[in-house]
């Protein structure tokens, strides 16, 4: 670490003032949605301004109904921020209580204060996320009211502005956050300890996420059971049109798109970006890197990431806005991604070169060319899972209109044809991350895993400026609705919600994809923290034929499917009191289906049910996430948590991809059979009577079974595989106080062989014993070791015996390989059969390997492979013996 640690670096000063542009970007874009710019006024040669032209009465309706949706969506998020409090409080005394008998007083106080820090800073940019939408749905609306017919531009800006108000003030607070808390923990706290302060600073990551749990499920579940309340009395029994405001439970249904949509993703956004920056930290400091600046370097690229989404935010707004309704809103949405994608691709690459150093640190010798071909290949993957999202949910190809044919043959065929898009849309996402993470552990290992979901998140800003777009032109339907608008008003915002909920699905893809290599990055982090408080941890390997990993890879590969039963049983829970609490106002107040009538529904009483109904189910799959890593690191051990985290990460990521694009490609169909823009006669809203047609009710079906799909399960999936990785990663000092993190019934405590180096190698592998009459060859992973010339390696010594571990930079490095056929062969002794630690001392080379050959003499600062066993050579001498002891690395038998 460079001696100045009392004074803020290079690094530090370009990430906090990076934060500070963003913030001020985001307060000169709420500025522009300002009364004062958004006047009533007959000046239509300003843009700009958004000129409102509506009529006063209808200005006046459209103030009195967004502030009802104001309304209950803080009523809401109070409520739900109210249990957010407790919790963090509750889990934060269990978090300090397990981790002060692992790590001591002082990184448990230091881990609980990042942990409450990050979910009160998740908290805060779920409630700028809220309150920015709610604020800008209305103004939206009469911006589109203000222009003629077909054209948006105002509208279109106005709902930009919105979500890059939104995605800035986030981006822009979560790193002034991090880099502030790094900064007060170096200079008052870990000066010279780098992998203290990065397990320490691990916490934040864990607030982040936990509070995104309850805002994902308790939004979720709240938005789609006012959704399906109302399309399904309001709709399909009783005809009526979507928002119309004889409908109770229309302002709930506004108010779920704000808390869940806008608060809830901002929420999950930023939680990936903690989690992904202090899984980077962590690895970081494990592989040694050799100064701050190296160290902070994750938390520059996402800092980077902010002037390059504010360069790019003006091709919307000024260079190529959408000035009709068509498919140029969707470009200029999509250009967006493509241009901040690109632009982002040198700035990735000058940090690299400028704060990481010039010789290759860790292992296995990172560089920085492979750590910007890292983080450019995670920012390439998540444009490539964008435009595929987009390919699979958008009107404007085929799959979607595929889907909207199909509901001239009913709603189960749409249905069917729904589940098999979502189905074959993961199939491109899954192979891109595939690549990424194949390619970046090869360049860079875990840590360059975690650099390439830090180079998806580089364009955060982006994502969520889009991403929080959509909902802003939905309520802006939605209140074009309830004021009766002139139709074209309605038409435009439909055209703009089209586009944003193409977006959203988009957004939804990012979240997904940077889920999954986050969650990896956070399970390397987990074994690469073990490794630091037991040296027997640095050698595990996750091994499938363990019967203990197996066993709980089928439950962590099981866990998706429980928890989406939980969140899909909740929202048809709370659809089913809301269904009842409509059918009763219908019933009681027959007025209500009288056009003509002046009856209004009580609203307050669907909001109500909405927030106790959201606030009530949440518990359950929250409760689930959280305990599961908890329960099996306790009673089964790490190797447990190992075959959980690997089963739920592979499984979750297919699960989410196709239940959020089946949704979004359901309401895409819906919204493009409503347009009447096919050639087909027969694709349209209403027949020549005026009602329903039975494609439209087929596609509304669909649409209402997609509602769960695309905005509570798929969505809450990728914070499933963050939560329970983050949590094992913060828990791992306590798995390891707990029987050296192994069950008492284990199997890796079974009799084994062993066979260990002299003082200058490392522990090797054993090779599991055979019965004698058993032929079949044993593959065993062969071990090189490197030189230690540099630094002396942490151990523990037995006599004339050393055991040492890999530890990053700190230690000999280790890599594991397969044996080529032309590698050295010999038997592996058998050790002692005894739990306890014994050695026969004085044993040579020769004796260990059971040969006699001139190679075995080779001096032990060489590098050596370890043999294949082979059954069929004969039992070799044992003179040698054998060792049993903590330092060996060790794995079970094959069943």
């Amino acid at each position: 670490v460079q001696p100045h640690h009392e004074r803020m670096e290079q690094s530090d000063v370009f990430i906090v003032s990076c934060g500070v542009v963003g913030l001020g970007f985001a307060g000169w874009n709420l500025w522009a949605l300002s009364p004062k710019a958004l006047s009533v006024t007959a000046d239509k040669s300003r843009e700009e301004t958004a000129t409102l032209n509506a009529p006063a009465v209808s200005t006046a309706k459209v103030e009195e109904i967004q502030s009802k949706i104001a309304l209950g969506a803080r009523s809401f998020l109070r409520a739900e921020y109210g249990v957010c409090c407790g919790f963090l409080v509750a889990f934060g005394v269990v978090l300090f209580a397990l981790s002060a008998a692992a790590v001591g007083f002082k990184e448990a106080a230091l881990t609980t204060v990042s942990f409450a820090l990050g979910g009160t800073t998740s908290m805060a940019s779920g409630f700028v996320g809220m309150t920015v939408a709610v604020y800008a749905n209305g103004k939206t609306t009469l911006a589109a009211a203000s222009e003629p017919p077909r054209k948006l531009r105002a509208a279109f800006k106005v709902a930009f502005r919105a979500g890059a108000g939104m995605g800035f003030a986030l981006c822009g607070l979560g790193v002034v956050v991090l880099a502030t808390l790094l900064v007060v923990y170096r200079s008052a706290f870990f000066p010279d300890d780098l992998r203290a302060l990065a397990n320490c600073v691990a916490g934040f990551g864990l607030g982040g996420s936990s509070v995104a749990m309850f805002g994902r499920v308790g939004g979720g579940i709240y938005t789609k059971a006012a959704d399906v309340g109302a399309d399904l009395v309001g709709k399909v029994i009783h005809g009526l049109e979507e928002d119309d405001p004889k409908n109770p439970a229309t302002i709930a249904d506004n108010v779920g798109d704000n808390v869940g949509d806008v608060a809830g993703m901002g929420a999950d956004l930023f939680g990936s970006f903690a989690e992904a920056t202090c899984a980077a930290l962590v690895l970081g400091a494990q592989a040694g890197v050799p100064d701050w600046g190296a160290f902070t370097f994750p938390v520059a690229l996402s800092a980077a990431g902010i002037p390059v989404c504010l360069a790019c935010s003006f091709l919307a707004t000024h260079l190529r806005p959408p000035a009709e309704m068509g498919v140029d809103v969707e470009n200029a949405l999509k250009t967006q991604l493509v241009a901040t994608t690109a632009l982002a691709l040198p700035v990735i690459a000058a940090l690299a070169y400028t704060l990481l150093p010039e010789e290759p640190f860790g292992d296995p010798g990172i560089t920085r060319g492979a750590a910007t071909t890292c983080a450019c290949a995670g920012a390439l993957a998540g444009l490539l899972v964008g435009l595929v999202t987009e390919y699979y949910t958008s009107h404007s190809f085929e799959p979607v209109r595929e889907c909207a044919r199909a509901c001239k043959r009913g709603a189960a065929v749409n249905v069917i044809f729904g589940l098999a898009l979502g189905y074959k849309s993961a199939v491109v996402p899954a192979f891109a991350l595939a690549a990424v993470v194949y390619a970046s552990f090869a360049l860079a290992g875990l840590y360059g895993v975690a650099l390439a979901a830090l180079g998806m998140l580089t364009t955060l800003a982006t994502g969520l400026t889009i991403d929080g777009y959509g909902p802003v032109t939905d309520n802006a339907g939605g209140i074009a609705e309830m004021a009766q608008l002139p139709e074209h008003v309605r038409d435009k915002t439909d055209c703009l919600d089209a586009a944003g909920n193409t977006t959203a699905a988009i957004g939804k893809g990012y979240c997904i994809g940077s889920a999954a290599l986050v969650a990896l990055a956070l399970y390397g982090a987990f074994v690469a923290r073990l490794a630091h408080y037991d040296e027997d941890a640095a050698g595990i390997t996750v091994d499938a034929l363990d019967p203990l990993t197996f066993a709980f890879l089928i439950v962590g590969a099981n866990l998706p499917y429980w928890f989406s039963a939980l969140t899909m049983k909740s929202v048809g829970v709370a659809a089913a009191d809301m269904v009842r609490e409509v059918q009763r106002q219908f019933r009681d107040t027959p007025a209500l289906l009288d056009p003509a009538s002046d009856a209004q529904p009580d609203y307050d009483r669907c909001v109500s049910i909405s927030t106790r109904a959201s606030l009530r189910e949440m518990v359950a799959p929250a409760a689930l996430v959280m305990a599961a890593p908890l329960l099996a690191g306790t009673f089964f051990g790490v190797t447990a948590v190992f075959g959980l985290l690997t089963g739920g990460l592979v499984s979750a990521v297919q699960l989410a991809v196709s239940m959020s694009n089946s949704g979004g490609a359901w309401d895409n169909a819906k919204k493009y059979i409503a347009a009447g823009s096919d050639p087909d006669v027969e694709l349209r809203k209403k027949d020549e009577h005026g009602r329903s047609t039975p494609v439209h009710d087929a596609a509304v079906t669909g649409d209402t079974i997609g509602d769960p799909f695309k905005d509570t399960s798929g969505p809450a999936l990728n914070i499933l595989i963050k939560l329970t990785s983050v949590i094992a990663l913060v828990f791992a000092p306590y798995f390891h106080t707990l029987n050296h993190g192994k069950a008492s019934s284990s199997s890796s405590e079974r009799p084994s062989r062993t066979l260990v180096f002299p003082s200058s190698g490392f522990v090797g592998a054993r090779a599991p014993a055979r019965p004698p009459a058993r032929r079949t060859s044993h593959l065993a992973w062969s071990l090189f070791v490197s030189s230690p010339s540099s630094v002396a390696p942490p151990s523990s010594s037995v006599g004339p015996w050393s055991f040492s571990v890999p530890l990053g930079g700190e230690a000999p490095l280790l890599a594991a390989r397969r044996p080529s056929s032309t590698g050295h062969r010999s038997h592996v002794p058998r050790p002692p059969l005894s739990s306890a630690s014994t050695c026969v001392p004085r044993a040579s080379w020769g004796d260990l390997l059971g040969s006699s050959s001139p190679s075995s003499s080779r001096p032990p600062d060489r590098p050596r492979r370890l043999a294949k066993h082979n059954p069929r050579r004969g039992r070799g001498s044992t003179a040698g013996g054998g060792c049993r002891s903590s330092g060996a690395i060790t794995s079970s038998p094959s069943p």
